[in-house]
């Protein structure tokens, strides 16, 4: 039986799921990443709540009129300013199910430029 791509997306963020969790002093980087747009948000899963979130949405990034993949690092780097902001410096990443390529790298490495250690 062949899987649908958002079926097989969806095994693989249950199995990163399983051991990728954030607490208050090291929250999850989740990413989500649409056609268009990409998504980050720092989140605590022992209260369940979102710490910060950027998305390639926001004003500033938006305005920048840069490609999917210039944008994705610019998101990274909110989110990271976000962080030291809220006083994190360590996360956990949660790639969400997508491969670790392309927006998402890019996300990631905004991130670390930004200041979060993984």
């Amino acid at each position: 039986m062949k899987l649908s791509k958002q079926d097989r997306r969806q095994r693989l963020r249950f199995r990163i799921r399983k051991t990728v969790t954030g607490t208050v002093q090291r929250p999850r980087l989740a990413v989500f990443r649409s056609n268009k747009e990409i998504y980050a948000q720092l989140i605590d899963d022992v209260s369940g709540k979102t710490i910060t979130a950027a998305s390639s949405r926001d004003k500033d990034i938006d305005a920048a009129k840069a490609n999917k993949v210039e944008a994705a690092k610019l998101v990274g780097k909110a989110i990271a300013e976000k962080a030291v902001k809220a006083g994190v410096d360590t996360i956990s990443f949660d790639r969400g199910g997508y491969l670790y390529h392309g927006r998402v790298k890019q996300l990631a490495e905004g991130a670390r430029e930004g200041g979060l250690k993984f």
